[in-house]
């Protein structure tokens, strides 16, 4: 019996049983990260139903994490959607071509700032990003290769005044109806997204409307949302390990997401004792992030990964892994 929303078990198991018959997946439809420790700590992937927060401090690399994300997914065959409160679409295709050309090339690839002139009339006469990247290690080809899947790539530039989920909803839908499969969805960033006839309101509740109806949403479309989300002042400390109460806004981001990913500056959060008895780490550690699985509701939470950071191309490693070092924890070490 299928009411509405109301499905018995039974006719659950029956329809289980004709998508496996179809040779469909009955279960969760998992979208890898391409960061392979990553990928590997949370059993494969992201998966359809989830909400996911990212959060760090300013600077850290949360939107290079994300749109990494997205270029990963759509390069592999994937569709997605990247509503940005932050950039302006041109800035989010410099960070692309900059990151695809060192899929490419390796770290020596065209840098970023490199990308950005081209997009700048003083710089050249050429009318084509091709024809301005000529010359350039790896940036013809990562335009080409852009291209190639532009058509599973969208962009929505997103306003505080007027994207709420809803509309975000309408966007998704639309773009399911078009392409014949659901995107997957990164928001940068949630503190931002609109919430009708909020006046009045404080932050915490105005946040709490969002993540509810952003975990509403996922489960609804079947897809999954990573929102990249702001840090209060108490996560903005140097010397601070950031953690999940640090995020701003309510409690509800503690217990409305399925998987929390925290990202610190490995310098900032590593234990002392590691650059006091070797000053030459410091430098090393700077190169790095820590991205900490904070909460994972579907397997193994508190695990530290580490990727390293190659920001000249906008971009991380994606390979990573597991943190040997001991990092500051409030709970555990005190110095």
């Amino acid at each position: 019996m299928v009411t509405g929303r109301l499905q018995s078990l039974h006719s659950f198991l029956e329809e289980i049983n004709d998508r496996l018959k179809a040779g469909q997946v009955a279960g969760a439809k998992v979208w890898q990260s391409g960061f392979g420790a990553l990928d590997k700590a949370l059993a494969g992937g992201f998966r359809s139903g989830e909400l996911v927060l990212l959060g760090g401090p300013q600077s850290v690399g949360k939107t290079t994490f994300g749109l990494q994300v997205m270029r990963n997914l759509i390069a592999a065959n994937h569709s997605a959607v990247y509503f940005s409160f932050e950039h302006d679409n041109h800035t989010l295709l410099e960070r692309l071509i900059a990151m695809e050309a060192a899929e490419i090339a390796g770290p020596t690839a065209v840098p970023l700032h490199r990308v950005r002139q081209a997009f700048e009339a003083r710089h050249s006469s050429e009318q084509t990003l091709e024809r301005r990247l000529e010359g350039t290690l790896g940036g013809v080809e990562a335009v080409q290769a852009l291209e190639g899947y532009a058509q599973r790539l969208h962009l929505h530039r997103s306003h505080g005044s007027d994207t709420d989920v809803d509309a975000m909803r309408r966007v998704i839908e639309t773009i399911r109806d078009e392409t014949g499969e659901e995107p997957f969805v990164v928001v940068d960033y949630l503190q931002k997204i609109h919430v009708p006839q909020s006046a009045g309101m404080s932050e915490d509740e105005r946040v709490t409307l969002v993540v509810e109806a952003l975990k509403d949403l996922a489960l609804e479309l079947a897809l999954p949302v990573v929102a990249i989300v702001a840090a209060d002042k108490s996560g903005l400390a140097t010397g601070k390990r950031m953690r999940v109460h640090d995020l701003r806004g309510s409690s509800a981001l503690a217990y409305e997401p399925d998987i929390v990913l925290i990202i610190n500056d490995k310098y900032e959060v590593v234990a002392r004792h590691h650059l006091i008895y070797d000053v030459a780490n410091a430098d090393r550690f700077r190169g790095w992030v820590v991205m900490t699985i904070e909460k994972n509701r579907n397997g193994v939470d508190k695990v530290d990964l580490e990727f390293r950071k190659r920001f000249a191309q906008g971009r991380f490693d994606t390979g990573g892994g597991f943190v040997a070092e001991q990092l500051i924890d409030e709970r555990i070490f005190v110095e």
